[in-house]
């Protein structure tokens, strides 16, 4: 797992944030939910996960997103087929469980080339 308690959170949900105009917080937004997309997508190919751990395991890589903010995500991901949720009962509670398809594994995989060469990129920019 890639941590760092050095990173500074992002969020998608900004609206508190004072100092950034709403142009900022467009492209914030923009930039940084394509991030998370790819996390959950690499996620929900390794293991079925859910919403909270979701939520716990973006926090461990920077990321503070709300329910409000995860879900939606989620939902959207599951429409255009690369997740399929299913219901698991917790105890008395039915939680929803998230899978990556085969769909979801081939956009990941072709994701992964795309984002080791702009990583490098930017790495290489710093050098």
């Amino acid at each position: 797992m890639l941590t760092s308690s050095h990173r500074r959170p992002y969020t998608i949900s900004i609206r508190h944030r004072k100092s950034k105009t709403n142009t900022d917080y467009e492209a914030d937004r923009d930039l940084y939910s394509g991030l998370i997309r790819l996390h959950v997508l690499h996620h929900a190919a390794k293991e079925p996960t859910f919403g909270l751990g979701l939520i716990e395991e973006l926090a461990r890589h920077g990321y503070r997103i709300s329910p409000g903010s995860l879900y939606p995500l989620l939902h959207g991901l599951e429409k255009k087929g690369y997740l399929r949720a299913s219901e698991v009962r917790n105890g008395k509670s039915l939680r929803k469980v998230y899978r990556a398809t085969a769909l979801g594994r081939k956009a990941l995989a072709a994701s992964k080339s795309k984002v080791r060469e702009l990583f490098h990129e930017l790495i290489e920019e710093d050098d």
